[in-house]
């Protein structure tokens, strides 16, 4: 009796993994993370192709974009971009033409006003003012990502989304980083106020 219990319980034990296991899910997405990371950061945003990160990964490249759907989607998680661009600019541009000015407002202060999106944020562009590789991968993003998707989806003029987002990009970094007042401690109806008409201006001349 007592040998046929030992038997059971050792039948029930799981067997110790072996060096050739094939890793689960989890683990082949943080090895795709990992690889893309390197890969951005050594060929930059445009260099780094979604082939050569599955290469690099060991995965097939139709896994990748089951994973994250195409570079774009690799990139803002492998960087941790708090904004994914294919969420963020619908919301902007399915707005009412005549209130364009005041979506992209309202949509940055909601993602600089969370303290976990924007240190990332502050992370990559701080990165971007001293290295010079870290700033060649921001501006490849930022240009294919969030500029040139703008411009195929609007008719807004390419100099006026640049100007738009620098603006709000500028008025953040005094408002959080530098906190000057009394913008460090304005309301989001007064900063809206402000500064919709001239984001308007320069999306909609």
């Amino acid at each position: 009796m007592t040998g046929a219990r030992t038997g059971d319980e050792t039948a029930k034990k799981p067997t110790a993994r072996g060096p050739g296991r094939r890793p689960g899910p989890t683990e082949t997405r943080e090895k795709i993370l990992a690889e893309a990371r390197t890969l951005f950061a050594e060929k930059g945003y445009d260099g780094a192709s979604l082939r050569a990160i599955a290469r690099a990964a060991g995965v097939d490249p139709a896994l990748v974009h089951h994973f994250f759907g195409n570079k774009e989607g690799v990139f803002v998680e492998a960087m941790r971009f708090p904004a994914d661009p294919a969420v963020v600019l619908p919301r902007i541009l399915a707005a009412p033409r005549d209130r364009l000015g005041e979506t992209m407002v309202r949509v940055f202060l909601e993602i600089w006003g969370d303290d976990e999106r924007r240190a990332p944020l502050l992370a990559m562009l701080r990165s971007a003012m001293t290295n010079e590789r870290a700033a060649v991968l921001l501006r490849e993003f930022v240009t294919a990502a969030l500029f040139g998707r703008a411009k195929e989806a609007t008719d807004a003029p390419a100099l006026g989304i640049q100007a738009a987002a620098g603006q709000m990009i500028g008025v953040m970094i005094l408002r959080h980083v530098v906190r000057v007042e009394p913008l460090a401690s304005a309301s989001e109806d007064e900063l809206v106020e402000l500064l919709a008409p001239t984001l308007q201006r320069y999306l909609v001349p």
